[in-house]
């Protein structure tokens, strides 16, 4: 079974946002979006870049959904589950993320979850 780990507080979160994070072996991009009170866990790595960047993308609404859209070549990722807009071939892992108190914890991938 995965375990829940640590990665940051709610505070460093600057709202509108999203920050990288090493979870287990995983790169992943927590995101906090201006207009929704959750928190949001994907992959950090754009399979179309194969760069770790996609915390670093904007936070965007399309057809009443978020998405973070990479900052290198601009396709669209849906935050409740990695689907890619533009190719789901391209769609990437997402993760459970938490708040206790002012403490954000993300669910690390088991075995079965891969």
């Amino acid at each position: 079974m995965s375990q829940w780990i640590a990665v940051c507080q709610l505070d460093d979160i600057t709202p509108g946002t999203g920050v990288c994070a090493l979870v287990e072996q995983d790169h992943v991009a927590i995101f906090r979006p201006y207009s929704d009170a959750r928190l949001y866990a994907l992959s950090n790595i754009d399979p179309f870049a194969h760069s770790s960047v996609l915390s670093r993308g904007l936070i965007a609404e399309h057809e009443n959904e978020l998405y973070i859209v990479s900052p290198l070549k601009k396709q669209h990722f849906r935050l409740t589950d990695g689907f890619c807009l533009e190719d789901e071939r391209f769609s990437i892992t997402h993760f459970d993320v938490k708040v206790e108190g002012n403490t954000v914890s993300v669910r690390g991938r088991n075995e079965s979850s891969q």
